[in-house]
């Protein structure tokens, strides 16, 4: 029995040695001290040997015992300090090291180029003004000299508000999501405040959707009301403009157009900077933009007389200019965008969108 419980000892003893982790070492206690492990089994022997011998194989037992426990202990303290210290190291931060840089996002494109128009055109003077996006038809249609049978007031051009099946009607017509910035024309000259240098900027919607046309865009018009206001005028703001948010290598050309609310009326197109005004990509095909090498901004043109009436300003005395031109249409021809697309412009692809 006595030799027994020595090599049993030593047993022990050399498989604590190899045992790397608390996990182990639990699985080593229980295998030979357990309830059912290999030194109570042994014990369980004692009761078949004589009185003398059971009394010193006993007495050796428990200095085993004894000895096997101080040995799971110490290496038990050794292993609880190793995990603590690994558990610190893992969780430990060093104030003094640089931190993670978050990532920083960035204004989107469209309203780069708002801000960017805002700071252009503030240099001549142009306030920024903030007019409803959600307008009465008079402010819409009516009072910029659209006739009621206009097709710009048919339900397939313009999105009227509903009510209850019932488009929404006041005192002065049906309301609409504004198609243009210019319901903010007479809005503004009812103000009272003659000169007027105005500059609105919001959202339009219209019905359509293609690779140059959204149901939601932004627009920005420009009105200026004074004495002695000529095209002179118009044209000067135009070449300002353009130098200042295009460069001076891009083209510009004025075309004459016809607008209800304005007399005599342009068009301002910029050359295209997808197909450097060629019309043609390096694949042969047609510019899917342009199509012919320019890239129609807007319209402009001197205010109409009777736009002058509606908002109670003597066509007599004062004479004026306006202008609405679609914000992303003039982000998308700055040079190196090379936006082919609109519609890009409103998807959330991350990819597309950090890289301005």
């Amino acid at each position: 029995m006595k030799n027994e419980l020595k090599n049993l000892r030593a047993e022990i003893l050399e498989a604590i040695e190899g045992v790397s982790d608390l996990s182990g070492l639990e699985d080593l206690r229980v295998k030979y001290l357990g309830r059912k492990g290999t030194l109570p089994n042994l014990l369980k022997g004692l009761k078949g040997l004589a009185d003398d011998a059971r009394k010193e194989a006993g007495a050796f037992a428990n200095e085993v015992k004894l000895s096997v426990d101080e040995a799971f202990s110490a290496l038990q303290i050794d292993l609880e300090a190793k995990s603590r210290a690994e558990a610190f190291a893992e969780a430990h931060i060093d104030i003094t090291r640089p931190g993670i840089t978050p990532d920083i996002g960035h204004l989107h494109l469209t309203t780069q180029a708002i801000e960017e128009i805002k700071t252009i055109f503030s240099r001549l003077g142009f306030v920024q003004v903030r007019h409803p996006e959600i307008d009465w038809d008079h402010y819409a249609f009516g009072a910029l000299n659209f006739p009621e049978d206009h097709p710009a007031r048919d339900d397939w051009e313009t999105f009227f508000i509903d009510d209850a099946g019932k488009a929404a009607e006041g005192e002065n017509g049906k309301i609409v999501l504004t198609p243009h910035t210019s319901n903010g024309q007479v809005r503004e000259m009812e103000r009272s405040e003659l000169p007027i240098r105005m500059m609105n900027i919001n959202k339009t919607y219209r019905r359509q959707v293609s690779a140059r046309h959204l149901p939601m865009f932004h627009q920005f018009e420009g009105l200026l009301i004074d004495k002695d206001v000529s095209i002179a005028d118009l044209l000067g703001t135009f070449d300002f403009f353009v130098k200042q948010f295009f460069g001076p290598e891009r083209k510009t050309r004025l075309r004459p157009h016809h607008f209800r609310f304005t007399e005599p009326s342009f068009e301002l197109d910029v050359s295209c900077d997808v197909c450097a005004g060629t019309g043609m990509r390096e694949n042969g095909l047609k510019c899917k933009l342009c199509k012919v090498g320019w890239l129609e901004l807007g319209g402009a043109g001197m205010v109409h007389p009777n736009v002058l009436r509606a908002g109670g300003i003597d066509p007599d005395v004062y004479s004026g200019f306006a202008f609405g031109w679609g914000v992303e249409r003039t982000m998308m021809m700055k040079g190196g965008i090379n936006i082919p697309d609109i519609r890009v412009m409103y998807q959330n692809d991350m990819r597309f969108l950090e890289q301005f």
